[in-house]
């Protein structure tokens, strides 16, 4: 077969992929190359939506987007995990004012509060006086809200989404 026949099977082959991508029915030439290139603008069109629907979604996760906050107990107190796509001004004072109402003493903690907040803390006892002063505090506040739990995860979690939502009520 010569080098002709070669190509013009090549091609004829290029062009019966081409009519299969874009389910093409046609078998001219021209038009298997008409259809192609419908095809090619109605993907441009999908991937342009895409684009938009994607850019609108984007936009609202952040605008609605909530906190995260994850916390574990350790041995000796928790490690308390906290992200939120828009940081706030005041965030990061106000949590650790939470932590400090609860008796938390941040031990070890690394902050992230550029466009983001990211906080993960590790907290845990106070030294016995300011935990005496904290105890006694907590004591008169359970007696006059009539309850008294111990402080668990759940306690602290409460307590920082409480923090989070008192700084985003306030900038509004």
């Amino acid at each position: 077969m010569s080098s002709r026949e070669q190509n013009k099977a090549a091609l004829y082959e290029k062009l019966m992929l081409l009519r299969d991508v874009t389910n093409s029915t046609s078998m001219n030439k021209t038009s298997i190359v008409v259809d192609a290139s419908k095809y090619i603008e109605e993907l441009k069109q999908q991937v342009e939506t895409l684009n938009q629907e994607i850019g609108t979604s984007e936009a609202s996760t952040v605008e609605n987007s909530l906190p995260v906050v994850t916390v574990e107990t350790l041995e000796k107190g928790f490690l308390i995990n906290v992200y939120l796509e828009k940081n706030c001004s005041g965030l990061l004072v106000s949590v650790l004012e939470a932590f400090e109402d609860l008796g938390l003493e941040v031990l070890d903690a690394r902050v992230s509060c550029s466009d983001r907040f990211q906080l993960e803390a590790v907290g845990g006892d106070m030294t016995v006086t300011t935990l005496l002063i904290v105890i006694y505090w907590h004591k008169f506040l359970q007696h006059i809200e009539g309850h008294a739990d111990g402080i668990d995860a759940q306690v602290v979690k409460e307590a920082v989404l409480q923090a989070i939502k008192n700084v985003q009520d306030s900038e509004q």
